[in-house]
């Protein structure tokens, strides 16, 4: 597969840039404590579905102390709907005790720390403080996988060299650019039947090829 030039790179980081320069997260969440269980909640489980869990979560369980006292049959309960949700489920209430013994009950805002709470890898922990921080970093789930490799950005197998990769080719903004992918991904370059009537980056596409990771 062909790959961006310098120049279409340049092009296509100003271009996501004007479009989706103030794009937020789709998850609903109102503290860094409900948007760390929101992200590690979507891992392999759509927006949508996680913020139809999370109302009765949240209401349930308000912060890590009462999150990290939780019943693990009622946590499963909760969120059933959620792909994976019996690992999700011990790794939330185990994230929130880790919470309460170690930090205070409050959620750490860095990659070192944020690392250390169950259910929280790297990916999660960046979209994390891309979200809430605004912090200039890159995170890769497989809607920024796939539009990485559509226009030629990157070749790399997995999101962690991809994600390396996007860092070293755009530098700045990236917080901007992360966000802008995953919606470009999510409604206009989709795996199956990608709209590319509606596409702004016609143009820069090297495949219409499905990528997974």
């Amino acid at each position: 597969m062909k790959k961006a030039t310098k120049k279409e790179i340049q092009l296509i980081h100003e271009l996501f840039i004007q479009r989706y320069s103030d794009a937020v997260t789709e998850l609903n969440y109102s503290n860094a404590y409900e948007l760390v269980i929101a992200v590690a909640l979507s891992a392999q489980c759509t927006d949508k579905r996680v913020n139809l869990i999370t109302p009765k979560l949240f209401q349930r369980y308000p912060s890590p102390q009462k999150l990290a006292l939780a019943s693990l049959d009622d946590v499963k309960e909760l969120i059933k709907s959620c792909s994976f949700f019996n690992n999700k489920a011990k790794n939330l209430i185990a994230m929130a005790s880790r919470v309460v013994k170690v930090y205070g009950g409050e959620i750490p805002m860095n990659e070192k720390d944020l690392i250390t709470l169950a259910g929280v890898g790297q990916k999660t922990a960046n979209v994390v403080m891309i979200e809430y921080t605004g912090a200039n970093l890159m995170a890769v789930d497989t809607h920024v996988f796939r539009v990485s490799h559509r226009l030629g950005l990157s070749d790399d197998k997995t999101a962690s060299k991809t994600e390396a990769t996007l860092v070293k080719k755009f530098k700045n903004n990236l917080q901007a650019l992360h966000q802008g992918m995953v919606l470009f991904g999510r409604y206009i370059c989709k795996a199956q039947n990608p709209k590319c009537d509606e596409c702004f980056l016609t143009k820069f596409c090297k495949t219409k090829e499905t990528f997974k990771v």
